[in-house]
């Protein structure tokens, strides 16, 4: 197969393979040559006529477009404006439910499950990161029994933050105090900073003593000598931690893109949707995030909102972050990335209504505000920004006990849950295997996204398990990154 009509109501179809000028492929003479990944018309597409693509529009022809042209960001524009007026017509999915496999995890004092049992020390303010980095690296010597590790999160904010962005700091690192794959936390505080550890505590709340301890660098002569022996407390504690059998709809798995390609809408997003939807009907949770690649399909998850409270707050989501980047004069579609472009992808909306595929097709349970914990089973939608670090941090704030990350050009980070990376394409699963977890790739000779999400869905009970890590994780590649909008002093 040369070319691929996704849905009978496209005008264009995507290239498998590099086509040349002169070729004829499904009857259609190619005008130009087309790299793989990108689109071609299928038969004339008048000046300001609707691209459409997944059955839905993805822009507008700048001018006439032939039957066999490349269709790229030089003769296709978006349609994107600012915020709008939705109306709730729902179209709820047919309710699926399945019994719920099991993985192997730790149950929690609070009642949750994590699939680590990792020792965490989160700084309360930026002043603290060498420290932090210098504990996790000698307090190695700790790890013992099911312990997995001690690792740093260090981050540049805690002080010198003003309203909102000091809450959103506050409400990450409480996120991750309570998350689940956490058997221990050290939070290591400077002693002077706005977001001193007192403060902090109210944000926080009750906490176990023997899982989180605290530090203050200032009210101690050698911080090196007293947060190793708290480390060591913690590293004893946990490594009594056992794993046993937990039910599947106890997984909360958050869903993230990057770097992706023109394959990615066809082979890796479809494949995770299909994940999901297995997932969701064996009562488990999926977070999906990214609110600004979701203009231009947001009405396709509105339909799904399961009532119209949901609904409303999924308009106040949408409405909501398109102002955040008026407020800063920055048009909304300012997107897709340069890497986005060179593979194929040409509008925001052809870059959303590929990104939606990885929620499937279930009905939207619920809405999340930054730093707000998962309450409800099901689809939530997550608020956080495109950028690859900051939302997949989300996502783990919100409890992601893993993150499912698809990529059609490739990225080496991990966030502070496991971070599967999915290709879109085999070549770049067979080039970049120290990247890769798994290769969605096939779907392109299979046809068959809901067969590889079924093979995902093994894999991630595997990775949940203990049985299997990522390469993120064995490359030791984990960071957080904190939403931050407005003044530094």
């Amino acid at each position: 197969m040369d070319i691929l009509k996704i849905h009978p109501e496209d005008n264009v179809a995507v290239a498998l393979r590099p086509l040349q000028a002169g070729e004829t492929v499904n009857g259609v003479c190619l005008k130009e040559a087309v790299p793989a990944g990108h689109k071609l018309a299928l038969r004339s597409i008048a000046a300001g006529e609707a691209v459409v693509k997944y059955g839905a529009p993805i822009g507008t022809a700048r001018r006439e477009i032939l039957p066999g042209e490349w269709v790229h960001t030089h003769n296709l524009k978006t349609d994107l404006s600012g915020v709008l007026e939705y109306k709730y017509e729902p179209k709820l999915p047919k309710e699926v439910s399945k019994p719920a496999r099991t993985f192997r995890g730790y149950r929690r004092a609070s009642g949750k499950a994590g699939i680590r049992n990792e020792i965490w020390i989160l700084p309360t303010v930026g002043c603290v990161n060498p420290v932090a980095t210098a504990l996790a690296r000698e307090a190695a010597a700790f790890v013992c029994g099911s312990v997995d590790g001690v690792y740093a999160f260090p981050h540049p904010y805690g002080c010198s933050q003003l309203g909102e962005d000091h809450h959103n700091t506050q409400l990450a690192l409480a996120g991750l105090a309570r998350h689940p794959n956490a058997g221990g936390v050290l939070i290591l505080g400077l002693g002077c900073e706005n977001n001193h550890i007192s403060a902090f505590r109210e944000v926080l709340g009750e906490v176990d003593p023997e899982r989180v301890k605290f530090l203050n660098c200032q009210d101690v002569e050698d911080e090196m000598a007293a947060g190793l022996e708290l480390l060591q407390e913690l590293c004893r504690t946990a490594a009594a931690d056992q794993r046993e059998d937990i039910p599947a709809s106890e997984l909360v798995i958050g869903l993230k893109c990057g770097g992706s390609d023109g394959f990615s809408g066809i082979t890796a997003n479809p494949t995770v949707g299909a994940f999901s939807d297995i997932l969701v009907a064996e009562g488990g949770t999926v977070l999906l995030t990214e609110v600004p690649e979701m203009f231009g399909a947001e009405t396709l998850l509105m339909e799904r909102c399961i009532n119209r409270e949901v609904f409303d707050k999924t308009v106040r989501l949408i409405n909501g972050f398109k102002e955040y980047f008026m407020r800063y004069g920055q048009v909304v579609y300012e997107n897709p990335s340069p890497g986005n472009k060179e593979g194929g992808i040409s509008t925001l909306e052809d870059k959303s209504l590929g990104c939606t595929q990885k929620s499937g097709s279930s009905a939207v349970r619920d809405v999340l505000s930054y730093g707000e914990p998962v309450k409800v089973k099901g689809l939530n939608l997550v608020q956080a920004p495109g950028n690859d670090l900051v939302a997949s941090t989300a996502l783990a704030i919100a409890g992601a006990q893993a993150v499912l990350f698809t990529t059609g050009r490739g990225t080496p980070f991990g966030c502070p849950a496991p971070t599967v990376k999915i290709s879109s394409n085999s070549a770049l699963a067979a080039k970049k295997h120290g990247w890769i977890d798994f290769d969605a790739g096939r779907v392109l000779e299979t046809g068959d996204p809901a067969a590889c999400g079924e093979e995902l869905y093994q894999y991630l009970l595997r990775v949940a398990s203990g049985e299997q890590r990522t390469t993120s994780e064995l490359h030791g590649m984990r960071d957080i990154a904190i939403f931050k909008d407005g003044v530094t002093l």
